[in-house]
């Protein structure tokens, strides 16, 4: 692929950085404050946090569930006003949860998040719209980084905000984030439709997809279900393997994968965008070996050297979906797909934290990461043969 295939306007580009840092700023109270249930529901109530791990993913339950909707939507009434819709779901979610004096408003806070929100989906079907092939494919890259460095920054402002004002409240305050990234959003312009004509049923006839949208469903949920599984107990196994290990130790043992990603991605783009079934059987094959080596890692070096090597699957496998999506796209309408796309995806988060969980109290804390590294190996041995590829070619 030629570096001029993979130029854009410096206007598509301008939008690409709005609509990225506009996802980052909005992501915060999403992806910081969870992590400090167990400290916000004694205050309503629930004093031994009982159902901090419900909680956790009421969000991504109800989000998965209206995904699909609303990508339809937005390809019906404009992927600018969805996006909007998303980021303004989000405040009024925010606000209600932070003035929340009960579990039950609380919940229902965190229900309305689910529904209302879903701005990663909403913000891939506009640049969906706007871009095509590697161009697109580099700008979902982008959306994943800004993703990663939500979910590493997010948690550090939350807690040095927590001397001032309790997590609970820090919803209110937070939901300024989104309410500021509409306001931003209002300025864009709304994608061409005349680009619409060129994403015909014959188009995708004329190029096959590398794979078929069915598989791409079952690759994103795999790879989310392979990695997120390993995330809720991730302390208590450092905990298991390294006693006294402090906390703030932890946090950086945490943050190593996404801290690859936000290293790594675009030239690890560069170097597979044209060859992304390769990647990904890569990505999945060191995810497969980092979540396996968690469970015999014994040092802080091993530690260390085996969340890095799961960091190069992460981001092996986050750009290689990300240029299957974009191939994927060609010829169909982005919201529609982006938000079944974002259906498997949250699909694949609730399995893995149900799986994590029953596997964690039946087994001990190694067990998610060894469970995580069995399905990334089956995916990793399936996924390059041709009967997958010839069974779901279209």
């Amino acid at each position: 692929m030629s570096a001029e295939a993979l130029r854009m306007p410096a206007s598509a580009r301008g939008q690409v950085h709005a609509v990225a840092g506009c996802y980052f700023v909005a992501s915060f109270a999403a992806l910081g404050l969870p992590p400090y249930l167990t400290e916000i529901l004694p205050e309503l109530g629930d004093r031994g946090a009982r159902w901090a791990g419900v909680l956790y993913v009421v969000p991504t339950v109800f989000g998965a569930l209206g995904a699909p909707l609303w990508g339809r939507l937005a390809d019906r009434y404009g992927r600018k006003r969805l996006l909007l819709r998303a980021q303004l779901g989000l405040a009024v979610s925010f606000l209600l949860a932070g003035w929340a004096d009960s579990l039950t408003t609380f919940t229902v806070a965190l229900v309305l998040q689910g529904i209302l929100g879903g701005t990663f989906a909403a913000s891939n079907g506009y640049l969906g719209a706007t871009l095509q092939g590697p161009a697109l494919s580099k700008a979902l890259t982008l959306m994943q980084g800004s993703a990663r460095a939500a979910l590493v920054a997010a948690p550090i402002v939350v807690g040095s905000l927590s001397g001032w004002l309790s997590p609970h409240r820090q919803y209110a305050l937070l939901a300024v984030l989104p309410l500021t990234a509409a306001l931003l959003l209002a300025a864009l312009p709304e994608p061409e439709r005349a680009r619409e004509a060129e994403r015909i049923p014959e188009a995708v006839d004329a190029a096959p997809p590398i794979v078929s949208l069915k598989t791409l469903y079952v690759l994103e949920f795999a790879f989310v279900f392979s990695t997120v599984i390993s995330f809720p107990y991730l302390i208590a196994l450092v905990d298991d393997r390294l006693p006294g290990t402090s906390p703030a130790l932890s946090g950086v043992l945490f943050a190593l994968p996404h801290v690859c990603y936000l290293l790594a991605a675009l030239p690890v783009h560069a170097a597979f965008r044209d060859r992304p079934r390769g990647g990904l059987a890569l990505g999945f094959t060191c995810i497969a070996l980092g979540l396996a080596g968690h469970g015999i890692a014994g040092s802080l070096t091993a530690l260390i050297a085996v969340r890095l090597l799961l960091g190069a699957g992460l981001t092996l496998g986050l750009v290689c979906l990300s240029v299957l999506a974009a191939d994927c796209a060609k010829g169909r309408a982005p919201g529609g797909l982006f938000g079944s796309l974002e259906f498997f995806s949250k699909a694949g988060a609730v399995a893995a934290g149900v799986a994590a969980a029953a596997g964690s109290a039946r087994f001990g804390p190694a067990a998610p990461v060894l469970i995580g590294g069995a399905a990334a190996a089956v995916t990793a041995i399936v996924l390059p043969t041709p009967h997958l590829r010839t069974r779901w070619s279209r």
